[in-house]
């Protein structure tokens, strides 16, 4: 996609596992398995509904994203497993039932904001850096 980046300082450690601080709260494969989640559309959509609005039931998430209830509540666990979701069930019954709930983590929000969402934001940014005097569609605009 372009060259390589002069941003790699010399000061970069060598092992990826020492950019954890010393008393890292998680393990460096779990922060991978949380960016690994995140790559899936359907848990993107889901942590960025979270994220972006209030806690929602799966009923409400089903109405916005347009996959089968067995496939949202599957992501919605892989999503929890992660760490990027929490569920929280209302503890009184009310005219509607029993409902459970979903919101973004600290993690969700924090790996939506400075990951995927930073990229959208910046596309510009890498076009201008990456761009190719060769793209067929540039010479046809």
């Amino acid at each position: 996609m372009g060259t390589k980046n002069s941003r790699v300082t010399a000061d970069a450690p060598d092992d990826p596992d020492d950019l954890l601080p010393e008393r890292s709260l998680l393990s460096l494969e779990e922060y991978l398995d949380m960016q690994a989640a995140i790559g899936n559309r359907t848990r993107f959509e889901i942590v960025y509904r979270l994220s972006h609005g209030d806690e929602l039931t799966p009923t409400e998430l089903d109405e916005v994203i347009d996959v089968d209830d067995s496939t949202l509540h599957y992501h919605l666990n892989e999503l929890r497993d992660v760490g990027l979701v929490e569920k929280r069930a209302r503890t009184e019954r009310d005219s509607d039932g029993l409902y459970t709930y979903y919101r973004a983590t600290i993690l969700g929000d924090v790996i939506l904001e400075h990951g995927v969402e930073e990229l959208l934001r910046r596309e510009a940014v890498f076009s201008d850096a990456y761009g190719s005097d060769d793209d067929p569609e540039a010479e046809s605009a």
